[in-house]
């Protein structure tokens, strides 16, 4: 994936590989197909996800069912990088041995030309990664909720991770951004559309969570207080959020600056939502009915 990257195409990685198999089994050959429904300055990087129940699991709870080796073969066939997302925070040592997990890593690290790659949290867990599954490479996940910048530049720093993601509050903070070397640059993946409030201070026990309920743990109490939060999410909210990251920002702000990875999230969100994610981000505007027919139209009752 490295070598072909160029420093004027936007790169996504993109939500719900296990997820949302049977969406991108239908657009990643239109995308492919018909590439003038597209923006020339962008491409699909990755696709990542979890299967339902992976102790491993973390950041939003996994939902997908769809059998791992169709999953391997859709990506290879489109030379799409597939991100396993073992972002759990609360890993211990006994937990390393799940059978599940390893069988995962084991086949995505086995599938081809293009690496695969895992999106982490635990210290423990990517030195065993780094460790069992050498090809692999590693993603440092937004769960670790770094939002102080000198935070940041000591992750990035870090020669085990080939991306780290940010926390969204950091999406803007331009003046220490631009400081940094192209060597880093390359490496930040920014988290465009999260919806959470910008002022939201329980977001790390948020992520655990999630954690706690894929290793079996009891939960506790946790509500979440931001405003509005009963509505859960919604992209015209994302869209006010002070971190978000448009099309306009990524063109004439990010990729001037050098940066070219971007992070959509949806994992825990439906097809259709994620489908609004593709036309805004990845589709010319003339063409956006045309791909929404050719996706509802055609294959409606699979999807939807």
């Amino acid at each position: 994936m490295d070598n072909r990257m160029r420093k004027d195409i936007a790169y996504y990685h993109l939500p719900g590989l296990f997820e949302f198999y049977e969406l991108y089994r239908v657009f990643l050959p239109l995308f492919h197909e018909h590439r003038e429904y597209f923006y020339d300055w962008c491409e699909i990087a990755s696709i990542y996800g979890a299967p339902a129940d992976c102790l491993w699991g973390g950041g939003r709870a996994g939902f997908g069912d769809c059998a791992p080796q169709k999953v391997l073969e859709l990506m290879r066939q489109y030379e799409v990088s597939a991100r396993l997302t073992f972002s759990n925070s609360l890993l211990k040592k006994e937990h390393l041995s799940d059978k599940k997990c390893n069988t995962l890593c084991a086949m995505f690290e086995n599938s081809g030309e293009v690496k695969n790659g895992v999106i982490v949290h635990s210290d423990l867990l990517a030195e065993y990664l780094q460790a069992n599954y050498p090809k692999l490479y590693l993603v440092s996940s937004t769960t670790k909720v770094l939002t102080e910048f000198g935070q940041l530049q000591d992750e990035i720093n870090r020669d085990e991770f080939r991306y780290v993601v940010p926390d969204f509050r950091l999406n803007k903070a331009f003046d220490r951004l631009d400081m940094l070397s192209m060597e880093q640059k390359d490496k930040i993946e920014f988290l465009c559309n999260e919806c959470c409030w910008f002022g939201c201070k329980d977001r790390k026990y948020c992520y655990e969570t999630v954690s706690r309920r894929n290793l079996g743990e009891e939960q506790g109490d946790f509500h979440c207080t931001a405003p509005d939060s009963e509505y859960g999410y919604l992209f015209s909210k994302a869209m006010t959020n002070p971190g978000f990251i448009g099309i306009r920002d990524i063109q004439h702000i990010y990729l001037p600056m050098g940066f070219s990875n971007f992070k959509i999230e949806g994992r825990s969100l439906g097809s259709a939502l994620i489908l609004e994610f593709l036309l805004y981000y990845m589709t010319r505007p003339e063409y956006q009915l045309q791909v929404r027919e050719k996706i509802y139209l055609d294959n409606m009752l699979d999807l939807f």
